[in-house]
This record gives C-alpha cells, structure tokens and sequence, in this order.
C-alpha cells in the first residue's frame, strides 16, 4: 500500500508509472482491434488484453483503498480535497476505459462470427467513455482540469524526450 501512498501525495510519480501502463493496453487494443479474426496472433493478443485488463483493475482498486486511506486524513499526505477528487476522476476514468476495453474483446471474442461493420460499430460504442461529471463542472473546474491535463502531458512529453 506504501507504493499506493505515493499515488496519493505525488502527482508527478502517478503519471510516469500508470499513465503508460494504459497506454499500452490501449495500444494494445488498438493492435487488436486491426487483427483479423478467428487468426492466431488475435487469440495471443486478446489473452494478453484480458491479463492486462485484470492486472490494471487490481492496480486501481489499490489506487482507490490509498485515496480512502489519504481522504481521511488529508494534511499528513500533504494533499488537499481538490487533489483527492483529481485522483478519484482519474482511477474512476481509468476504471471505465479498462472496462470498456475488456468489454470489447470480450464481445469481439465472442462475435467473431458477426459482420465486420456491427463490430466495429459495437467498438466504437463501447470505448466511449461517459462525460457525465463535465456536464456538472462549473467552467472554473473544467477549465483546471484541462490546466492539469496539459501539465500533465507535457510532463510526459519531457519524460519521453529525455
């Protein structure tokens, strides 16, 4: 849980070692989803997504156990309730694109027999993630996320470039 802690109270580490974590299944999916079907490498590749799927879900039920430890006492972590609610969006939003990938290749696995277009459509639908909270965000809140969002990538960028 220590290494869940750190998730809580430093931004910073969070988005280096989750963020490519979902990248890859993301990636990954996206390999899939360009793989014949019915074919070998597809079958390798949906295993590997399903194993990945499971091990990110674990993941994040450890990150949300450290938000609920760090919630109640937020001072000692030295993070307030605005980064507490960042970091619940984030595993919350992590959470439905895992789900929704292994939704996808589940139905896929299980449709391979379905014409290509009901698919892809059924894909589509399912990797759409919800936008329920935007809509309840006053502009001053959407416009810090999107402030956090562009700290954030352009974090990831300079990590890459180096």
């Amino acid at each position: 849980m220590d290494f869940c802690l750190l998730f809580v109270s430093n931004p910073k580490e969070h988005d280096s070692i989750h963020a490519p974590t979902i990248d890859k299944l993301l990636s990954t999916f996206h390999r899939w989803d360009n793989i014949p079907g019915g074919s070998q490498e597809q079958q390798n590749v949906t295993k590997e997504l399903l194993v990945g799927c499971d091990s990110i879900d674990w993941q994040v039920d450890e990150l949300d156990k450290a938000i609920s430890v760090a919630a109640r006492d937020p001072a000692w972590y030295g993070i307030n309730e605005v980064e507490l609610d960042k970091r619940r969006r984030w595993t919350s939003t992590a959470r439905t694109q895992v789900g929704n990938v292994k939704k996808t290749v589940v139905a896929g696995k299980k449709l391979d027999s379905t014409s290509t277009a009901d698919v892809n459509g059924m894909r589509r639908e399912l990797m759409r993630l919800p936008n329920s909270h935007q809509t309840e965000k006053s502009n001053h809140h959407a416009s810090q996320d999107n402030d956090d969002f562009i700290s954030s990538e352009s974090d990831r960028q300079l990590l890459l470039i180096k």
